[in-house]
């Protein structure tokens, strides 16, 4: 049987060891609900892409007072209540941030990459930046759609 010692040191332990990065460079962060969970993911993010993090969740919440926040499937979600669902979501990878707007065909212009599923369009940004403006457009417009449910 373990002493209470070595399970407060597991659980301690635990609460700082570093997130696995999954394939090109994707923290695997629990499902959870609420800010707590992004955050750790974005704290997670290695190099510029946590510095873009910040910056998208920063610009979501400018943009939709009272978003609702989870991970799921090891990347932040973004959601307003009313709509019923997700309006957003983003993953790392090797060499960029995917941006998935779920109803992204609704979007005024189209966001440029497209889905092999029928509303979703993704905008992928690289280390040289984005356009602030755009996005934040974007980001205003599919908030106000119907949301996913995923």
């Amino acid at each position: 049987m373990a002493s209470k010692t070595s399970t407060k040191a597991a659980k301690v332990a635990k609460k700082t060891a570093k997130p696995v990065l999954l394939s090109g460079g994707n923290p695997q962060i629990a499902k959870g609900y609420g800010d707590a969970p992004v955050q750790a993911y974005i704290a997670a993010m290695l190099g510029w892409k946590r510095d873009l993090g910040r910056q998208l969740d920063a610009l979501i919440v400018r943009t939709v007072p009272g978003v609702h926040k989870a991970v799921k499937w090891n990347s932040p979600f973004y959601g307003v209540e009313a709509q019923g669902g997700w309006f957003l979501a983003y993953h790392c990878f090797t060499k960029y941030v995917k941006v998935t707007f779920f109803r992204g065909t609704s979007l005024r212009p189209v966001p440029p990459g497209e889905s092999k599923h029928k509303e979703v369009r993704y905008l992928d940004i690289y280390e040289d930046g984005f356009d602030e403006a755009q996005l934040a457009a974007w980001i205003r417009q599919a908030s106000q759609l119907p949301g996913e449910r995923l």
